[in-house]
This record gives structure tokens, C-alpha cells and sequence, in this order.
């Protein structure tokens, strides 16, 4: 896609939404970490169930260690694999404490350094928490990416590094979010509805849906 039709894709995106947000609820840096942490192979609508009784009841890393691994279990057991991201969430809370003062730290290699965060979740915490223009590829984004032609790639780290270099500099803070939103309603993966989307005469997907 050429540089002319990424700034016009984008800008498409940006007039229907200019400021998008993520759709997993949080009050605290550390609330949206832990929510990234659970949200693997799960839905936003899922996590956001489970976690807002648990962070209305602990909304602090003091008080989610306090009840510990099982503790946390209960809270999120309609989670898929929520054993082991309870696990998860437990030490990785504990090394926030004891590690960083009970702040999310604004670093890549200490946040990959936490259990059950990885690329992908250290991307999402540095974009929304601290406004890095990164590039967080889900399996939407990885969809969106190779339909489209934004970003060819056979795996989520060449697609990020695509992304990275092919969106328009004055887009990049918010792409992911954008990227993330078509994919998840408009660009789905069985059933496209391309008939819909504001980018489909720029996109080089072979196979678009028609109503």
C-alpha cells in the first residue's frame, strides 16, 4: 500500500474515532496491566466481568496480594486458563511491590520481566499507560494487517516491525487501537463485512464480502 493510501486509510479511521480507547475497564496503570495479563485468549467483555468485582473489592497491589493466589482464582475462574494467570497475576503483583514500589514500571525489559507479560502486553501498557507509539499485534491486528496489505508477515513479530515502519508517523499513537477495533467489528475473521468498512477501497483483500 502506498504512502498516499496508509494516510488516507488511517485518516478514515481517525474521523470516525478520533481518540479510541481500549475496552478493557481500569482505574490504575497496574488495573490495565493485570487486565492485559488475563485478556490472553479471552475477550475484553469476558475479562471486564471478572475484574469488576475484583478491583472494586482490591484496587491496589497491596490488596490483590493480600488474598493471594486463590483468592484471585475466585475472582476469575470464568477466565479461560484463569489457574495459571491467577498464578500469574499473584507474582507478578508480588514483584511489583517489592521491585518497583508498587508503580508499573515505565521500562519494556522490566515489564517482559514480569510473569505472564509478554511483547504483546508490554506494548499495550506502554501505549495507553505511557503514550509510546507501540505496536501491539493481537490476532486481529495480525488479520487486519495481512488482509489489508498494511502489514504482510507470517508471524506477530514480523507484522509489528511491518506496522511499525508502514503507519504514517502522525497515526501511529493510536493504530493499534484502530487496527484492533476494525478487526474485532467490521474485519472479522469468518465473515468480513467488508459491504461496511470506510477502508474497503484501499484494502487488497481478494475475497471481500459483499451484502
Amino acid at each position: 500500500m502506498k504512502l498516499a493510501a496508509r494516510q488516507q486509510f488511517f485518516a478514515r479511521l481517525a474521523a470516525i474515532d478520533p481518540e479510541p480507547k481500549t475496552e478493557l475497564e481500569y482505574a490504575t496503570p497496574f488495573q490495565l496491566l493485570v487486565a492485559v495479563v488475563l485478556s490472553a485468549q479471552a475477550t475484553d467483555k469476558g475479562v471486564n466481568r471478572a475484574t469488576r468485582p475484583m478491583f472494586r473489592a482490591h484496587p491496589t497491589p497491596q490488596s490483590l496480594l493480600a488474598i493471594g493466589e486463590e483468592g484471585i482464582s475466585e475472582y476469575i475462574q470464568t477466565i479461560g486458563l484463569y489457574r495459571t494467570k491467577a498464578k500469574n497475576v499473584a507474582a507478578l503483583t508480588e514483584k511489583i511491590l517489592t521491585q518497583h514500589g508498587g508503580e508499573v514500571p515505565h521500562d519494556r525489559e522490566a515489564l517482559e520481566a514480569l510473569p505472564g507479560v509478554g511483547r504483546k502486553t508490554a506494548n499495550v501498557v506502554l501505549n495507553v499507560v505511557f503514550g509510546e507509539p507501540t505496536m501491539a499485534v493481537d490476532t486481529h491486528i495480525f488479520r487486519v494487517a495481512n488482509r489489508t496489505g498494511l502489514g504482510l508477515g507470517k508471524n506477530v513479530d514480523v507484522v509489528e516491525q511491518k506496522l511499525l515502519k508502514s503507519v504514517p508517523p502522525e497515526y501511529r499513537q493510536h493504530a493499534h487501537h484502530w487496527l484492533i477495533l476494525l478487526g474485532r467489528y467490521t474485519c472479522k475473521a469468518r465473515t468480513p463485512e467488508c459491504y461496511r468498512c470506510v477502508v474497503n477501497d484501499l484494502c487488497s483483500f481478494k475475497n471481500k464480502t459483499h451484502v
